[in-house]
């Protein structure tokens, strides 16, 4: 059994994991703002959950949910860092208040929540870290400069801490999904192909864990494209942007 913190537990895919590994008798730390909406999970699994709610983007919020975990279980052996938004940016209105909200969320929350966890890592049984970031890192996408920012530069801070953690023996595993139908992507005005369900989602991830992958890529055939396309010039890959783009009067 091991003692599990999940950030954005309240819904999407992080419910879901958290509901997985409850039901695989493990403790799990909720993590979320809200919460009136973790309650019935944690009352559903009174004698496994924890309510850990607090702010990632304060950094105090934070620290006090860890102080939390570290008084009533000591370490930490898994850690499931998942919480996020996303905001676009519309065609002729570049909002820097936006790139920084989303980055402020995306990038440096989880960055407080590493400062956090990993000292209860390090006392854990065979640590293992897992960030959920995305499969847009690999390509640029009209609209998406500040999402895919946050999550390029989330992509680059997991693999050079990973070259750390080896040394310590803590295990870093790096999620990227394409499209996961979550109240996040329920607002997307676009089509979203291979769109899985959280529910769906949430058990190819907990069934990979074991094996401490480096990375877990779903859906499969979307992921690869992704990265081939990412792999093209930098003039074609304009040009396949310019072809998925808006018009800005849309």
């Amino acid at each position: 059994m091991s003692r599990c913190w999940v950030t954005g537990a309240s819904s999407g895919i992080g419910a879901a994991l958290a509901l997985r590994l409850l039901e695989q008798g493990h403790q799990v730390a909720l993590g979320g703002r809200q919460a009136e909406r973790l309650a019935p999970l944690a009352s559903r699994f009174a004698q496994q959950a924890m309510l850990a709610i607090g702010d990632n983007d304060e950094p105090g919020q934070v620290a006090k949910v860890a102080e939390q975990i570290e008084n009533a279980w000591g370490a930490l052996d898994l850690v499931i860092l998942n919480a996020g938004t996303c905001e676009y940016l519309e065609p002729g209105q570049f909002d820097p208040a936006l790139v920084e909200r989303v980055m402020r969320t995306n990038l440096i929350g989880t960055s407080h929540c590493l400062a956090a966890a990993l000292p209860l890592l390090r006392r854990g049984q065979r640590p293992h870290l897992v960030v959920v970031g995305s499969s847009v890192s690999w390509l640029a996408l009209p609209r998406a400069g500040a999402y895919g920012a946050s999550k390029a530069a989330l992509r680059y801070l997991v693999e050079s801490l990973r070259i750390d953690l080896v040394r310590e023996g803590i295990d870093v595993t790096l999620v990227s999904p394409g499209f996961v139908d979550t109240p996040l992507t329920q607002r997307n005005d676009f089509p979203m192909p291979q769109r899985w369900s959280a529910e769906r989602a949430a058990g190819h991830i907990v069934a990979r864990l074991a094996k401490r992958p480096l990375e877990i890529n779903f859906p499969g055939a979307f992921t690869w494209v992704l990265r081939l396309l990412g792999a093209l010039p930098v003039r074609w890959r304009l040009q396949l942007g310019q072809r998925l783009a808006r018009n800005p009067r849309e």
